[in-house]
């Protein structure tokens, strides 16, 4: 699938299926298939392949090529069996055209049509078009950096204030279910904002080459120090993250030590009249007690007094 764009009036504007490529500014491609990636080739644009794509090097992720600057970061979204995972997309910028490439749908490349005339330097050219939608993107991670302190400030306050009572044990696996989802979600905005900085870090070096550098060169600048900051941000989410799990652990420890504890005051309650019952059931011919009358009686009351003795020394001992 293949979205062409257009500037017009200081807008983006979508182009017709009919209208030539050589026109676009912007041409988004999701998933490619053999006949989009020869109509880029025909503008001189070679389209990497997913697995180009998620090469880990440097080397790969960031480049030039035939005066094209190809850059790679991985970014959260959502995928087609609507699933969400973090997966590289590709930005190939010249001095005319911009081509993203993914395989996924971060929600920024949906909303920034829209709204991309509103970014800090519009979109009059390519080069404020890129700076554009990175703009969205990092805004886009600080919203689910905001989302996901929310539902760690809710979460925590459910798990510490929270009484023990029945569904408390539930309440607690749930909790650490939620911490285990933001955990994935911090974790893939994290990859994405380490990407996104070192592909700002490598537009910088290229950004003398552009005719608006001077306007350019402070934005870019400012985006990676509100990177930087997402980072910090993100770490921080991250302690907070290991501290609610490790409550959360603590809290399930401490329910699973009361119902242990529990079965063992049951235990030791009745190890007393078992070791009565346990004598008596022992198969000697001289026990005299079998022969009188109070003896069932007397057995049943050794029985109740062993009880009671126990659980009065339990109490004494302040284990109960």
């Amino acid at each position: 699938m293949m979205y062409a764009y257009t500037i017009r009036d200081g807008r983006i504007v979508m182009m017709g299926k009919d209208q030539p490529l050589t026109d676009a500014v912007w041409i988004d491609m999701i998933t490619p298939d053999k006949s989009e990636t020869a109509r880029l080739s025909q503008l001189g644009v070679l389209i990497p392949t997913l697995a180009d794509m998620e090469e880990i090097e440097i080397s790969n992720r960031l480049y030039r090529e035939n005066g094209l600057d190809y850059m790679t970061a991985v970014l959260p979204g959502d995928k087609g069996d609507g699933s969400r995972a973090a997966m590289p997309v590709s930005f190939i910028l010249s001095a005319t055209r911009l081509v993203t490439v993914r395989h996924h749908s971060p929600r920024p490349f949906l909303t920034f049509p829209e709204r991309a005339e509103r970014s800090s330097l519009g979109c009059t050219n390519v080069n404020r078009l890129f700076v554009g939608l990175i703009e969205e993107i990092i805004a886009r991670l600080a919203d689910i950096l905001e989302a996901s302190g929310r539902v760690l400030d809710g979460n925590n306050a459910d798990i510490f204030e929270s009484r023990a009572g029945r569904g408390h044990s539930d309440r607690l696996q749930q909790g650490l279910r939620k911490v285990g989802i933001e955990a994935e979600g911090l974790a893939r905005v994290r990859l994405g904002l380490l990407s996104i900085e070192r592909m700002l870090a490598f537009h910088m070096a290229m950004i003398d080459e552009y005719p608006d550098a001077a306007k350019l060169r402070p934005v870019v600048r400012s985006q990676i120090r509100d990177v930087q900051a997402l980072e910090v941000h993100a770490d921080f989410l991250s302690s907070r993250v290991g501290l609610a799990v490790d409550a959360t652990l603590g809290l399930i420890n401490l329910e699973q030590n009361k119902t242990v504890r529990m079965l063992s005051v049951i235990a030791a309650l009745f190890l007393p009249p078992t070791l009565i019952a346990s004598i008596y059931g022992m198969n000697f011919d001289v026990m005299p007690e079998l022969h009188l009358s109070w003896g069932y009686p007397m057995s049943l009351g050794l029985m109740v007094g062993s009880v009671v003795a126990t659980w009065l020394f339990l109490r004494w001992k302040n284990w109960l």
